[in-house]
């Protein structure tokens, strides 16, 4: 039998509607594209502090982030500026001095570094910032040097890592 025009046009159109709708997946794998490097980019917003086996920190509830500054080291044995070996803490407690001369170096080349970097900028005022991841077994002499030579470098800003602990509710 043969088909009117119309009958064929009707069957095209029921024919078309079967096969569904085509997914331009170019236009999915931008958008996915996107999605993954804004992640990317947006997730590194807390600095994270060097780890060490040697080194354990003291608990507290502190809520304020590390920021980005110089790390420096301080475990039973060594102390270390941004993962590099400074010094050693054998004879360091019976020195008179309040000082600790190669950190006191080290610090000041990387004073040196900064400037050349940041020609332009000038110093902070309030000093430089740094953190001290200090074994919560240290002993405070000890403790106090490496933060009185740090101070006496313009590094005036001592920040000292802690790990983060719950805060809990006393029950009333």
């Amino acid at each position: 039998m043969k088909m009117s025009r119309r009958a064929k046009r009707m069957s095209r159109s029921r024919s078309k509607h079967k096969r569904g709708v085509a997914l331009n997946l170019v236009s999915l794998m931008d958008i996915f594209t996107i999605l993954v490097f804004f992640l990317l980019v947006n997730s590194s917003n807390a600095h994270q502090l060097p780890s060490s086996k040697t080194i354990k920190l003291p608990k507290s509830h502190a809520e304020k982030i590390p920021e980005e500054n110089v790390v420096v080291q301080v475990n039973r044995d060594e102390i270390l500026i941004d993962g590099k070996l400074v010094a050693r803490i054998e004879n360091l407690l019976q020195q008179d001095s309040d000082q600790i001369a190669p950190l006191a170096a080290a610090l000041q080349l990387k004073t040196q570094r900064w400037q050349a970097l940041h020609s332009t900028e000038e110093m902070p005022k309030d000093g430089r910032k740094v953190t001290i991841l200090a074994d919560k077994g240290l002993s405070y002499q000890l403790l106090r040097k490496v933060m009185n030579t740090c101070s006496q470098q313009s590094y005036s800003q001592i920040s000292l890592a802690v790990n983060r602990v719950p805060f809990k509710k006393e029950a009333s």
